[in-house]
């Protein structure tokens, strides 16, 4: 009987380390997917080596994550705190010294999978190098932010760079049945070309508790509390939330608690505290700065709602996180939010950011009807589906599927 074999997996997550503090610039979401998914991969049998640049002088070149898996950092300089564009001018100098690691220690791969369009560049050449299929998930789209007006100063090279990707690419893992749209509509993917496989959540973590460590942020106990988490830039719409909050505290005592960034060079920062005072809601709100993923379930289970006004998510793990624990969500029609949220159930879809139909929207959950949602069992039903195991799963049936031998899942 033929033995069945394991992959061997490089996953490219070049401009934002797996390990890097959730909620700071560049970090958030992606991250937590690459560290997820490597660790479920790697439980399942698969070799799965993560790389990324070196951000800090004292970084280990090579970190063993979990089982099967290894996060090994790629030095391209003594400058190691740079913008994403000096980063795509350092690619040439991370591929060759990537090559020259895998080389010197004798490593080819079945698989690569790219995640970001910086990622996705070095990935395509290692991909011919090895002969071996790319996949690549994008996580946001330059043609998209581009549309919404959030111009970055990388944007013309992201835009030829993702185009060439989707051409050339063996395939493209979209996380939403939009992404896919978006996919084909900006940069006319191929459809077939393009499976849809969502991000997970870790149902070990994230669950409903009693755990009052996180109480001290909100006093006293019977205040209604709502809570945002992300990264902190225009397009989470956090402005717009906070004025929602001000039309609610005419009313009603409640808190906000905001859990993201907390440099102070970030402008956006800085204008979203100065909009607290303008608004008379400093005392209403808190900014708590960026926490350990271990320590989200604590907020999650705390906050009696959890709201989402971002103008544009390519998925929206926030969502799946809160309703695991029990959290209803209120959030704007984006990522998973259209798909996933179910009125009376676990939460409301907004139809747009207007911080007046926000604050009415949760008005009506924390203060007038409180039972218009189910009960904590009923919300974290709502996400069960997308235990990281189930994910990896699907993504190692695709995997399969590109490199043509049977399909192997313990």
């Amino acid at each position: 009987m033929q033995k069945d074999k394991t992959l061997k997996i490089a996953m490219l997550s070049i401009h934002s380390c797996p390990l890097g503090q959730l909620g700071s610039k560049d970090t958030g979401g992606m991250n937590v997917y690459v560290r997820e998914l490597a660790r479920e991969l790697g439980t399942k049998g698969n070799q799965v080596d993560i790389y990324t640049r070196a951000h800090d002088p004292q970084d280990a070149q090579i970190y063993y994550l979990s089982s099967n898996v290894r996060l090994i950092h790629i030095d391209v300089g003594k400058n190691h705190k740079i913008g994403k564009l000096d980063q795509y001018k350092h690619l040439p100098i991370f591929y060759s010294r990537m090559q020259k690691f895998c080389m010197t220690n004798s490593l080819t791969y079945d698989i690569v999978h790219s995640h970001y369009w910086l990622s996705g560049k070095v990935g395509q050449r290692f991909s011919q190098l090895w002969n071996a299929p790319h996949i690549i998930m994008f996580h946001t789209l330059g043609s998209i932010k581009q549309r919404l007006g959030f111009i970055e100063n990388e944007m013309p090279q992201r835009l030829a760079v993702e185009q060439n990707l989707v051409r050339y690419c063996s395939h493209i893992i979209a996380s939403t049945q939009k992404e896919k749209q978006d996919l084909i509509k900006s940069y006319f993917a191929s459809a077939e070309k393009i499976t849809i496989i969502p991000c997970g959540v870790n149902l070990s973590l994230f669950k409903p508790s009693n755990s009052k460590k996180a109480l001290r942020w909100v006093s006293p106990k019977s205040i209604r509390s709502i809570l945002f988490v992300g990264r902190i830039e225009p397009l989470k719409g956090i402005d717009k939330l906070l004025v929602a909050v001000s039309y609610l505290k005419k009313r009603h005592k409640l808190k906000l608690l905001i859990i993201g960034d907390d440099d102070t060079s970030n402008p956006e920062i800085r204008k979203l505290q100065d909009l607290t005072e303008q608004l008379g809601i400093k005392k209403s709100v808190s900014f708590l700065g960026p926490r350990p993923q271990e320590e989200l379930p604590h907020f999650y289970n705390i906050a009696d709602l959890c709201v989402v006004p971002s103008q544009y998510e390519s998925f929206g793990l926030v969502v799946l996180e809160a309703m695991a624990c029990g959290t209803p969500v209120i959030a704007t029609p984006v990522g998973i939010a259209n798909d996933i949220i179910q009125p009376k159930k676990n939460g409301y879809l907004l139809k747009d950011d207007d911080p007046r139909n926000m604050a009415q929207l949760i008005n009506q959950l924390l203060f007038v009807n409180q039972d218009e949602v189910g009960d904590v069992g009923a919300v974290r039903e709502s996400v069960v589906k997308f235990d990281w195991s189930n994910i990896a799963t699907a993504i190692m049936e695709k995997y399969n599927s590109l490199i043509r031998y049977p399909i192997t899942i313990p």
